[in-house]
């Protein structure tokens, strides 16, 4: 398994930062990789929401369905997976002065042939991880 985390600090407050992050179909501005996000439920983003999400990285196009598995005023969940992945993102979001901290790890377990590039995807990841935070930064200080 890889897992890639980052903590940082952005404007809004926890509501506020929760609020937008619990929509996965927002990935489409903060996930470098994603480049649509499509959501496959109706009503209000809730436990049991799910998203189809398609992401091109490191010059590969891939599928996953995420589903939201845990939303509480502190944490955001989404376990997301296909034929060769398996991914569950953690959002935890606290206070931090008048604004928030933000905690996100990714644990990604690759599955079938692709396991045999697990050491690679973790570089890959790293890299994301790191693009990942400064776009989120910037989202998040926008709202």
């Amino acid at each position: 398994m890889t897992t890639i985390s980052r903590t940082f600090i952005v404007d809004p407050r926890p509501a506020v930062v929760l609020d937008y992050l619990k929509d996965f179909a927002n990935a489409e501005d903060w996930d470098p990789g994603t480049e649509t996000c499509v959501r496959l439920d109706d009503g209000p983003v809730a436990v049991g929401s799910t998203w189809k999400n398609t992401s091109k990285i490191a010059g590969v196009s891939t599928e996953l369905v995420y589903e939201l598995t845990e939303l509480t005023d502190a944490k955001v969940v989404f376990h997301g997976a296909n034929e060769t992945a398996d991914t569950t993102d953690t959002i935890e979001v606290v206070a931090s002065g008048s604004g928030s901290e933000i905690t996100y790890t990714a644990d990604i377990e690759m599955s079938g042939a692709a396991k045999l590039a697990t050491p690679v995807v973790k570089l890959v990841f790293e890299k994301i991880g790191s693009d990942t935070e400064d776009d989120m930064v910037t989202v998040l200080n926008r709202l």
